[in-house]
């Protein structure tokens, strides 16, 4: 079927942006699993953009990244706040609003993006059932629509959707300024290590030419080591 989705855009300048200068993808199986993928030219924009936990929801926050949506926006959805209610919590809050860009997707699969009045051009986000897709400093909407249309179109294992989503949009243009890092995120109840954790997938690549192919590549290694029959078949570190 189609994507649907409804765009909001930005094409005010005005500041600096200091981190997570980007596009990515908030997404829910319908298993429940959560997981974000994220590029940018950025250093390590993994470690700035991304969060997720399982039975609460996931989010990215960029743009001029406020890192304090991760801890705060993961508190009220394990409250049990909605999407759309994360958004406009966070954002009321925030002074620096206007240079924020944020998307949410909560445990039931409703999903919100919201981009700040004076984030760089082009800058926007769409969302549709289980997803939302957002991204700043673009060649263009056409990045965006990648990523919406392969998320929307893709079968098979949803932590291979979420980059192969990310590739599409990189190939459709991505960050307007070039590549340099991608990162993947993905959390499910007792999905981690021997089962000692929640979080199934955290792979990065934080500084290469071409990251998402370099993030698919760790990611079907990580398919071959880590996902096995019996969590006890699990390699020693």
């Amino acid at each position: 079927f189609a994507p649907r989705g409804r765009y909001r855009r930005s094409r005010a300048a005005g500041v600096r942006p200091l981190a997570g200068v980007t596009f990515s993808l908030v997404a829910r199986d319908d298993d429940g699993t959560l997981g974000v993928a994220v590029a940018s030219k950025f250093l390590g924009v993994g470690a700035l953009v991304p969060a997720a936990r399982a039975g609460a929801g996931a989010l990215a926050t960029q743009a001029l990244a406020n890192l304090r949506y991760r801890p705060d926006g993961l508190t009220l959805l394990g409250d049990g706040r909605g999407a759309d209610d994360v958004v406009t919590e966070l954002t009321r809050r925030d002074p620096d609003r206007d240079h924020r860009q944020l998307g949410v997707v909560d445990s039931g699969g409703a999903a919100s993006t919201y981009t700040g009045a004076h984030c760089l051009p082009w800058a926007g986000g769409r969302i549709g059932p289980g997803w939302a897709a957002q991204g700043n400093i673009l060649t263009g909407p056409e990045v965006i629509d990648a990523v919406a249309d392969e998320w929307v179109h893709s079968t098979g294992a949803f932590a291979t959707r979420l980059v192969g989503a990310l590739l599409a949009g990189d190939r459709a243009g991505g960050d307007a300024r070039g590549r340099q890092s991608a990162a993947l995120l993905v959390v499910q109840a007792g999905g981690g290590y021997g089962g000692g954790s929640d979080v199934l997938v955290d792979l990065r690549a934080d500084d290469h030419p071409d990251p998402v192919v370099e993030l698919g590549r760790l990611r079907e290694l990580h398919e071959l080591l880590f996902t096995r029959p019996d969590p006890a078949d699990c390699l020693p570190l």
